[in-house]
């Protein structure tokens, strides 16, 4: 049985992957960037610095990335 939850948890990770990569490749999809750092593309507001440092692929704010999350969540399951 574990084989089977591993092969799923990979399969996840993979599909995610390629979901960040087509969201990255997307030119609509990549945010505004200035000399003071880079712009969520949902709602236009500065990303934090911390966060770029920790997500450095960010496109999203942490609020409209965990609203993104939740809606992706009702509708994939």
């Amino acid at each position: 049985m574990p084989d089977l939850i591993d092969r799923a948890a990979e399969l996840e990770q993979r599909q995610r992957d390629q979901a960040l990569k087509a969201a990255l490749s997307r030119p609509a999809e990549k945010p505004r960037q200035d000399e003071h750092g880079r712009y969520c593309i949902a709602c236009g507001t500065d990303i934090p610095a911390l966060r770029l440092e920790k997500v450095p692929h960010a496109v999203r704010c942490i609020d409209c990335q965990s609203l993104a999350e939740h809606k992706e969540r009702q509708i994939y399951g």
